[in-house]
């Protein structure tokens, strides 16, 4: 992230009363300014994940107690409190998340990791689509017993949990019913018959898709959890919403086309990865996968006007105006790249170039003071 500089010389003539030059001939010249490149540099991939390279505009913005500097250079790790450093101690900064999971995009905060346990999730849905073969006859006995495969046509399970992250296995039957067109569905958890065990009636129409009109959507199912485990402390009953929307009955095999829960048990942080969009998310031994936070980015309509601060950073100014921050990919601002950083803008091929040129020039410079001195010399022996 380190950007060149450009020594930039303008001529020097003397004053006069007249406020114009007293003279055409110079007397000199003068540095007017060094000017900031900030072209962007090539990317280059590394091993660590808090290595973010900007690719397109922007600048990081970080803090240092308070104090508020920005740079190129994205070379970062973590500190023993799960702050997001660079190689100066300074805290790289962004929008964090509330207890929800939510981003906040107010005002921005110094990111700090949070590698505590992901709290489990108690199961409130299950979404599950199927279809039904039509031509399936009626079980061979009733009434329905979970205990007896002839009294049910087929069956799916799904692993449910608890307030405290407990699984369970919920075993879901279907029953076709003598009404044609019509479905019992039951219910079991951990081999245990549900308060009520039938959850519902799937009715279909000749299309072989849901009556929506007949069937009231979701089936809700009660499990007592006392009932399963004694000693458990979780909530009880464990209600759960059972939702079979884009069911089918059809001439096709039994089978399950989806299958999803809501819920999940506690789970460590195992990793993160941060994508383009600066959002760091991370993936816990659960498998499921959770924001940590949001890297923004700082553009200025005059990045040249930025004051230089050494270490790679430089400060807001009255000639850079003030800072537009947003999101990385927005804006106009660029996007990020984990794991690569950005390599310094300098061509050493160009910067050997100039140095040949520029003691080629000293030569010549010197060879008018070599010629202004044989002038000098040539008069006085004239006297």
């Amino acid at each position: 992230g380190f950007k060149q500089s450009q020594a930039q010389f303008s001529d020097v003539f003397a004053a006069s009363i007249t406020g114009a030059g007293g003279s055409p001939i110079g007397i000199g010249t003068q540095l007017a300014q060094v000017a900031q490149q900030f072209t962007q540099g090539n990317i280059t991939t590394t091993n660590n994940p808090l290595d973010i390279a900007i690719n397109g505009d922007g600048f990081f913005r970080m803090s240092t107690g308070g104090t508020v500097t920005y740079g190129r250079n994205g070379q970062f790790q973590l500190d023993k409190d799960g702050f997001i450093v660079n190689a100066t101690g300074a805290h790289l900064t962004g929008y964090s998340v509330d207890q929800t999971g939510n981003l906040v995009t107010g005002a921005p905060q110094d990111l700090v990791l949070n590698t505590s346990a992901l709290a489990p999730l108690q199961t409130a849905n299950v979404n599950t689509e199927l279809n039904l073969n039509a031509k399936a006859a009626l079980p061979v006995n009733t009434p329905f017993n979970a205990n007896d495969p002839t009294t049910y046509n087929n069956a799916s399970s799904v692993t449910v949990f608890d307030s405290l992250g407990v699984s369970h296995v919920m075993q879901l039957y279907y029953v076709k019913n003598a009404t044609p067109g019509q479905w019992d569905v039951y219910a079991t958890c951990d081999s245990q018959p549900l308060a009520t065990p039938q959850l519902g009636s799937l009715h279909f129409k000749s299309d072989g898709t849901i009556d929506t009109t007949a069937t009231t959507l979701p089936f809700s199912g009660s499990i007592d959890i006392a009932t399963l485990d004694p000693t458990s402390i979780a909530t009880s009953p464990l209600v759960i919403d059972f939702d079979f929307k884009g069911s089918t009955q059809s001439g096709g095999q039994f089978q399950v086309t989806k299958l999803s829960q809501d819920g999940y048990t506690s789970g460590e942080l195992s990793g993160f990865v941060i994508g383009n969009d600066g959002i760091i998310t991370g993936r816990y031994t659960n498998g499921k996968s959770a924001p940590l936070g949001q890297i923004i980015l700082a553009k200025f309509q005059n990045p040249n006007g930025l004051q230089p601060l050494g270490n790679n950073v430089w400060a807001e100014s009255a000639s850079s105006g003030q800072p537009l921050i947003g999101s990385p990919g927005g804006g106009g601002l660029g996007v990020l790249k984990s794991s690569a950083v950005e390599d310094s803008n300098v061509d050493l091929t160009a910067e050997l170039v100039n140095m040949i040129t520029a003691q080629r020039v000293y030569q010549a410079n010197a060879q008018t003071i070599k010629t202004q001195d044989q002038v000098l010399q040539t008069l006085v022996n004239l006297r």
